[in-house]
């Protein structure tokens, strides 16, 4: 019998298409998307987790949802549930596309030359691009929430679509063409 995700999609059949993201997109499927943080003290143990779970965790950064593990985890159901019946697709294979879409691949250093700081352009590493793509999809997500009155899963589920479509009105999208051309200028 095969493990479902929420006991409800596949992820046999999800493809990653960006090779950088490959090792570091985990779909290794789970009974439960509650690790308890066991990969912390192992190496690229971030990478063993699902990809889902990460996302998870990233709702849980503020003070308002810090700890409400399983709050976060409805949430993340819900959006599943929204994605699927806007999109006819498997919602996790549009969450797949939305962080290869919003994972930035340059951005900015600071260097140091005497008493003076100088910009430099700098590729981000593929660990990188897959935290700041979460990071700025839940954190997208939290903003619209909050500023037009509209529940949390909803405001998720329109991130995570509008990322997967490359929507330049995204947050996540206008975050990473933001780094990107602070990183263009820095050249």
């Amino acid at each position: 019998m095969a493990i479902l995700l929420f006991n409800k999609w596949d992820t046999k059949d999800i493809v990653v298409q960006d090779p950088g993201l490959v090792k570091y997109i985990s779909l290794r499927p789970t009974m439960s998307l509650h690790s308890g943080g066991r990969h912390a003290n192992t190496f690229m143990g971030k990478a063993n987790v699902n990809i889902v779970e990460r996302l998870i965790n990233n709702l849980m950064r503020t003070v308002r949802w810090t700890g409400k593990k399983e709050s976060a985890y409805r949430v993340v159901k819900l959006a599943f549930e929204e994605i699927e019946k806007k999109t006819k697709q498997n919602p996790v294979q549009v969450l797949v596309n939305a962080v290869q879409n919003a994972g930035p691949r340059e951005e900015v250093t600071r260097l140091k030359y005497g008493g003076i700081a100088v910009p430099k352009s700098v590729d981000t590493s593929s660990s990188r691009r897959l935290d700041l793509a979460l990071r700025n999809i839940s954190l997208g997500a939290r903003e619209t929430a909050k500023k037009s009155k509209k529940n949390l899963y909803l405001a998720l589920a329109d991130e995570i679509i509008a990322a997967a479509n490359n929507d330049p009105n995204c947050y996540s999208i206008k975050e990473k063409e933001d780094i990107e051309r602070q990183a263009a200028s820095a050249r």
